[in-house]
């Protein structure tokens, strides 16, 4: 095992109606003036836009509110809500939302913490010194923004898609009321579902010797997020099942499922990062299209960690090598993402991506060929460009 560190300094306050507390915990952090950070009408036609309200004026806090979030947060909105916050002399940030909303909160509490453009921090030009405290009141499961350190931000010139990480961002408070996601769309559901089984796939496949512990934990958090994304698809408010999702989401994102091991691949959400740049898809149908790709891909570099994959998540019985196994548990996977309408190549998601376009994500994700990614196998511009090609579906 590798050596590691383990810092969650987040407080969460889980269950139902908890929502209610916010104005108390704001006020806790002893802040003068909060903006209310959130994405469509959806919280407000909800009500927990008001209810959030009425918590913050019964603590008597002082707050200004930005809406207009979309998936695959835009920088645009990153800056003005930097200008709004130094206006009104913001020093505290309350996102209520997903992960969307969560990311672009980070984003603006560097812009106020640091001088300079912001971008430059995604843009990795240079490191963050600071942001400004964050609390959360989360509405969806997927990104687990609510106790990471990263988020992702979509600069529209040139649609690039580009991620940031800092212990700094961290939020303070995550306010986790399973009820809130009762009325997500079925699609939206699998797709966070997705998003919080790659967290944990993405730190499984490595080339350490894994301590056994973070490997049954990351396990068992895989197979319980698959048993209940399938009860999701037929019992939408199923609390215990919104519930095991929701918590499954945090801890597949805070580091837990990365403890003692070198950090894991992350070539899937890299590769995924520019289809959603490109094309806005949802964050975890786009990983669920390329994974099998790149998992077939990478395959020959580490047979024996994806045969225990398979044995240990998929259920797959032990076949004559550890190729043969793992290709059944790829299969398996795929048949799963099928089970709960997500795709398995960018043609499911409507997209006939032109061969044009292949070059340019792969340009895009290989920074121009400034970088490579990934640690089961290094990939370079060419190997993107193979992986985007083969997870196009139909005809090569």
């Amino acid at each position: 095992m590798e050596n590691f560190q383990y810092y969650t300094p987040t407080k969460v306050i889980f269950g139902k109606g908890t929502e209610e507390q916010t104005g108390e915990l704001v006020k806790a952090e002893g802040c003068k003036k909060v903006l209310v950070h959130y994405g469509s009408g959806s919280v407000k036609r909800s009500g927990l836009l008001d209810r959030i309200y009425r918590s913050l004026d019964a603590a008597g806090v002082d707050y200004i509110s930005l809406g207009g979030v979309v998936p695959n947060p835009h920088l645009s909105l990153v800056y003005e809500g930097i200008e709004l916050c130094r206006k009104e002399n913001v020093d505290f940030i309350l996102a209520v939302g997903g992960g969307s909303v969560i990311d672009s909160a980070k984003a603006i509490g560097y812009g106020i913490a640091n001088e300079g453009d912001v971008w430059d921090f995604y843009d990795g030009k240079r490191e963050a010194e600071g942001c400004l405290p964050i609390g959360v009141v989360l509405t969806i499961s997927a990104a687990g923004s609510e106790m990471s350190d990263s988020s992702v931000i979509t600069n529209e010139n040139g649609w690039l898609k580009r991620g940031y990480s800092s212990d700094y961002s961290r939020a303070r408070f995550a306010v986790m009321n399973p009820e809130l996601t009762m009325t997500l769309p079925k699609y939206q559901t699998a797709s966070g579902c997705v998003d919080i089984m790659m967290h944990t796939m993405e730190r499984y496949f490595n080339h350490c010797d894994n301590m056994e512990l973070t490997d049954g934990i990351s396990e068992h958090l895989i197979r319980t997020v698959m048993k209940h994304a399938k009860i999701l698809m037929t019992e939408p408010e199923d609390y215990n099942a919104r519930a095991e999702v929701m918590w499954a989401g945090s801890l597949s994102h805070n580091d837990l499922t990365g403890c003692g091991t070198d950090g894991g691949d992350w070539s899937s959400h890299q590769l995924e990062h520019e289809l959603g740049g490109m094309f806005d898809v949802a964050h975890g149908a786009g990983l669920a299209a390329v994974w099998g790709s790149w998992a077939r891909y990478v395959l020959d570099a580490a047979p024996a960690r994806f045969a225990k994959f398979a044995v240990n998540v998929m259920g797959v019985q032990p076949g004559s090598s550890d190729t043969e196994t793992a290709l059944e548990g790829i299969r398996a996977m795929e048949a799963f993402y099928r089970s709960i309408g997500m795709p398995v190549c960018i043609r499911d998601m409507g997209i006939d991506v032109t061969e044009e376009q292949l070059r340019e994500l792969a340009e895009k994700c290989s920074h121009f060929g400034g970088r490579t990614i990934g640690c089961i196998r290094n990939l370079d511009r060419d190997d993107m460009y193979q992986i985007y090609r083969n997870a196009r579906g139909g005809e090569a």
